[in-house]
C-alpha cells in the first residue's frame, strides 16, 4: 500500500526559512532509516507558495491561473513523502517517529493503485492502460 504524507507549511516556510542545521541533520537520519528499510519511494520539501501557482478550472472557460504566495496557511503543504507500507497501521508507525516539533500535524492519505478503479473498469482496458504507463514512468529514471 503506497501512502503520501502531507507536511504542513507555516509562516517560516512560507518566508523561505530554512529549518536549523540540527533538526535538518535528525530528519536526515529519520529518512535514512525509512530508505534503509526500503519505504521510502520520494519524499521532498516544497518552495514557498511565492513561486508557485493555483490553477482554477471553469465551467466552460479557460482555466484561470492566480501566481502565489497564497494566504490561506492552513490548507499550504511544505512538503511530503510517498511511502509504501504493508498497511496505514504500518505508515502510521513509521511516520510517528519523525522528529517534528510538538504542535506538528501530518495528514495521511492512501494512494489510489489501478486495482481500486476495478468497479469503474469493468473489461480491466483502463487499468491496463495505467499500468503501461507506470511502466513508462519507472524505465525513465
Amino acid at each position: 500500500m503506497r501512502f503520501m504524507i502531507l507536511v504542513p507549511g507555516d509562516k517560516d516556510s512560507e518566508a523561505g526559512i530554512l529549518p536549523d542545521e540540527k533538526f535538518l541533520t535528525e530528519m536526515g537520519k529519520f529518512n535514512e532509516e525509512m530508505v534503509k528499510a526500503g519505504v521510502v519511494l520520494a519524499g521532498e520539501g516544497l518552495h514557498p507558495t511565492s513561486k508557485g501557482a493555483r490553477v482554477r478550472f471553469n465551467a466552460g472557460k479557460k482555466a484561470t491561473v492566480t501566481d502565489g504566495p497564497f494566504t490561506e496557511s492552513k490548507e499550504l503543504v511544505a512538503g511530503f513523502w510517498l511511502i509504501q507500507t504493508k498497511s496505514k497501521e504500518e505508515a502510521i508507525e513509521w511516520i510517528t517517529r519523525a522528529p517534528f516539533p510538538e504542535g506538528t500535524v501530518l495528514e495521511i492519505r492512501q494512494v489510489f493503485d489501478p486495482e481500486d478503479f476495478a468497479p469503474s473498469d469493468p473489461s480491466g482496458e483502463l487499468r491496463e492502460k495505467e499500468q503501461e504507463l507506470r511502466a513508462q514512468v519507472t524505465a525513465t529514471k
